[in-house]
This record gives structure tokens, C-alpha cells and sequence, in this order.
């Protein structure tokens, strides 16, 4: 045991310090994974030791690199060397705090977290919730409380509504669904030209929905929408949803962190209004998978949605695990009652550090956005689309000055950030995806990473430049009279 501990050590420290030696993202294809990991089961035993450095080699270093100060894709996260550990202790100690009899210290471990995690966030006293594998379960959660307590425990009536961005996670709509509402029950608007919610068109589609016998019950807020960073109106939403009687939900896993620092508090303002917020650790809060984190101004609307003693079948089984007293059961206030202790990994990241580093690392990945917008703006080759928000923008190749864009051209104009994107990531230097802005394709970076500098800035821009030039040169060109290309 202590040989491989040792040996497994070694690499995790090996790992975390020399991310940036290798590229951002390490891919291969089912064809030669397969003769490595596809094999038959084995009866005999084996050396842990070699097992460990097996999968390291053939498993664990293949896929994206989210610590890599080069990798901008999705929403990158760093991991912390005391998340590992905390990961490894309670495997070790089984630690489950779900009913206070089976891990009462985890419990009080999480609900202390918790607390924390409010506090960093500006919320007022009152507030809690609980961890939960991520954003996607945490929108879950809150929509399942927010059917019983608008739509009074009756389940899901026909003219239920519920009103999002068409720039909400996909999470929203799929969480829409398994708390029973159908797809039209779920009312997508379009964003304004900030890409938020906006306000006043949410105001005329809820009386027009009213007028119509409907039952508008929620709103979901996006605080830091994935593709832009964009952040919905929350103060104006809190005041529609007050005057409605509506739940208002603020999805804020990538941004929500941003309330730790004095400016990014200001971005989210009306956040406390929210009936419930989502956070993930996970991204902003640099901890590793799996650390997501529901909170609630009523956090007792978890128990009556999820407690035990609602959904009993047999009625003795679990009776001596039912708390008693001051004591808290977590299996009451979410879906999970096998639960992993998610918090220890935030928990020892902030006795380590202590809160202001986080608020530092936060502040610095809001500069460093803004920074590369900046000089987005001075390459030559280059377009900001949206400008630096949570630590997100995003920009376009665009064609050499003097060549005419015929029609066709925005299609062209797609293709050409697409194969941008895949010619900066097969190269390995930098790891820049796309997304869909205003209907059009855009290369995007989220620049949260405290290891990334305002050199691999520079590098990864002038990267692109290039690469769209190379690109567009070699590109078929059409013609402006009739799009075609020349000759055909």
C-alpha cells in the first residue's frame, strides 16, 4: 500500500507541476484505445503499482487538459493539490453525509462549507443548501422545488410555465423535463442585443400567458450564460418575478463565482434576490470534478420536496437513521442519499490558501479577459464579437483587408473559424473551440486559468491571426456575381 501511495504521489505532484509541458488537449481515436483498455476480465490479482502507472499512461492522459494555461475551451478549471487529497481521505474514511448517524462529521463539514460559500458569495444569513455533482443536477434540484412550492404539490398542470434565454445551459431545458413539463411547456425568448433575458418582453409574454389561462410558475436567470459570459438582468427579473408571484432561479455555475470579488459583486447584483442559485466550484472555484453547489433563501423548500419521510415505502428499514433534534440528515434536502463528500475538496482548498487568494485568482481571470479583448482589438486579422464578460469573450477571424466578401460569405465565414479552431487545437499549442453568437459561428476563450499570463495571450492571438490567414488563403473563393467558384 505504501509503495503504491508513494508512487501514485509522485505522479499527482508530476502531473500538476508540469501541465504546461505537453499540449492542451491529448486525444486519440476508439482504434488505439481499444487494444489498451479493451481487454478481458481479469481473475488473477495483479501489482497495484503497475496498474496505477498503466492507467495513468494508457486512460488518464488522454483528453483535455483544464489546468493547461493554454487551454481556453469550454469552461477550464485548475484543480488544487489539497482537492486530491481531500478526494483520497474520504474515500478512505467512507465518508457519507447523508443521514447524520452515518457522517455526522461530514455533515457538519459540508453544512460549514456551505455556509462559507455564502459568505464568499455576498448572500444574506439564511441562506444554505448543498453540494451536488454540478450545475446540471443543481438546476435539477432547484426546478423540482420550485414545481412544489409555485404549482402548490400539485405536479405539473398543463398551462404550467416556465420562462429561460435561448442562451440558458441545455441543462435547463433537460431539467424542464424530468420535473414533468413538456417542451412547450418551457418558454424560450430571445436575448436582447447584450444576449440577456430581457426584461420587458419577459413582462408582456407572462400577462399575455396570464390573459391566456396559463400558469407561468418560474424563471431561470443565467449568471454567466457559456457562450458570451452574458449576465441576465437579475435586479429587473427579482422585481417581474415579486410583482408575478414567480420562483426566480439563478443559474450562475460559471459566474456566481464572480460575487467574491468587490467588482464582479457589482456585476451580479440581485443575486440574493434569486430563490435559488446555482455554483459550481468546479469551474471558478478551481476545484476538480465532481464539486457543485445549490443554494436557497428557504433552504427548508429542499426537505419538503425531498425529505425522507415523503417518499417512505418501508417504514422501518431506514426509521433508526431519521435525525433527531438539532441533527441534519442531507439525504432530506436533495436526490441523493448515497452522497459523496464533494465539500472536503473547497473545504481543504480554503484552509489552504484562505479566501483572499481565490478572490485574487477570480479578479485576475476578469483582468486577463479584458486584457485579450483589448488586444483582440489591435491584431489585424482579428474581431471581438462580445467583449470580455466573466472572464469570457469572443472574436472572429476575418478575411484579409481587399477581398470582397460575395454572397455566401457569412458561410464562408463559419467555415473558416471552424477550421481555424481545428488547425490551433491539432497543433497542440493552444486549445480555442467555437460557439454560435448572433446566429454566427465565433472562436470563444474563457481565460479563468490563474496559471495562464498575458503572454500566452499574446501567443494564442497572434496564433489565430496567422492560422485565419493560412486559412483564408487556401480557402476556395467565391465570386461576387452569383457566389459560385470561379470556373465551376
Amino acid at each position: 500500500m505504501r509503495e503504491a501511495g508513494h508512487r501514485l504521489i509522485e505522479t499527482v505532484v508530476s502531473r500538476l507541476t508540469t501541465v504546461a509541458a505537453g499540449p492542451p488537449h491529448a486525444t486519440a481515436t476508439p482504434a488505439r484505445l481499444r487494444p489498451l483498455l479493451d481487454e478481458p476480465l481479469p481473475e488473477a490479482p495483479g501489482s497495484l503499482a503497475e496498474a496505477v502507472d498503466r492507467v495513468v499512461r494508457d486512460a488518464l492522459s488522454h483528453g483535455i487538459r483544464f489546468d493547461h494555461p493554454r487551454c481556453f475551451a469550454f469552461v477550464p478549471t485548475t484543480g488544487t493539490y489539497p482537492a486530491v487529497l481531500a478526494d483520497a481521505l474520504a474515500a478512505a474514511f467512507h465518508s457519507v453525509p447523508g443521514a447524520w448517524l452515518v457522517g455526522a462529521g461530514p455533515t457538519q463539514l459540508e453544512l460549514t462549507t456551505v455556509r462559507w460559500l455564502c459568505e464568499l458569495l455576498g448572500l444574506p444569513a439564511g441562506h444554505s443548501g448543498l453540494f451536488l455533482s454540478g450545475g446540471s443536477a443543481a438546476n435539477l434540484t432547484a426546478l423540482a422545488v420550485a414545481r412544489d412550492d409555485r404549482l402548490d404539490g400539485e405536479g405539473v398542470p398543463p398551462g404550467a410555465r416556465l420562462y429561460c434565454s435561448s442562451q440558458a445551459h441545455p441543462s435547463v431545458a433537460r431539467a424542464a423535463h424530468l420535473v414533468g413539463l413538456r417542451r412547450t411547456q418551457l418558454v424560450v425568448l430571445e436575448p436582447d442585443a447584450e444576449l440577456r433575458l430581457p426584461a420587458d418582453r419577459l413582462r408582456a409574454r407572462l400577462r399575455a400567458d396570464l390573459a391566456a389561462g396559463l400558469r407561468p410558475f418560474a424563471v431561470v436567470a443565467t449568471v454567466g450564460t457559456t457562450s458570451t459570459g452574458a449576465i441576465d438582468p437579475l435586479p429587473e427579473l427579482a422585481d417581474i418575478c415579486d410583482e408575478f408571484g414567480l420562483w426566480l432561479h439563478a443559474d450562475g455555475a460559471h459566474g456566481a463565482a464572480a460575487a467574491i470579488t468587490t467588482r464582479g459583486r457589482e456585476h451580479c447584483r440581485g443575486l440574493a434576490r434569486a430563490d435559488s442559485v446555482t455554483v459550481d466550484p468546479h469551474k471558478w472555484l478551481f476545484q476538480p470534478y465532481e464539486a457543485g453547489c445549490l443554494l436557497l433563501r428557504r433552504p427548508e423548500l429542499l426537505r419538503r420536496s425531498f425529505a425522507m419521510d415523503r417518499h417512505r415505502l418501508d417504514t422501518g428499514y431506514l426509521r433508526p437513521a431519521r435525525a433527531d433534534g438539532e441533527e441534519v440528515n442531507l439525504d432530506d434536502y436533495g436526490p441523493q442519499q448515497s452522497r459523496g463528500l464533494r465539500a472536503l475538496k473547497l473545504w481543504l482548498s480554503l484552509q489552504t490558501f484562505g479566501a483572499e487568494a481565490f478572490r485574487r485568482a477570480v479578479a485576475s481571470g476578469t483582468e486577463l479577459a479584458e486584457y485579450a479583448a483589448d488586444h483582440v482589438r489591435a491584431i489585424p486579422g482579428l474581431e471581438l464579437v462580445t467583449p470580455a464578460s466573466l472572464g469570457i469573450l469572443t472574436l472572429r477571424c476575418v478575411p484579409a483587408p481587399g477581398r470582397a466578401d460575395g454572397p455566401g460569405s457569412a458561410g464562408a465565414a463559419d467555415r473558416l473559424q471552424e477550421a481555424v479552431s481545428a488547425e490551433v487545437c491539432a497543433g497542440g499549442r493552444a486549445m480555442v473551440l467555437t460557439t454560435d453568437v448572433r446566429g454566427r459561428r465565433a472562436l470563444r476563450l474563457c481565460v479563468i486559468n490563474p496559471a495562464t499570463t498575458r503572454g500566452d495571450i499574446d501567443e494564442t492571438l497572434a496564433l489565430l491571426a496567422e492560422t485565419g490567414r493560412r486559412a483564408h488563403a487556401a480557402a476556395p473563393q467565391r465570386t461576387a456575381a452569383d457566389g459560385r467558384r470561379p470556373g465551376s
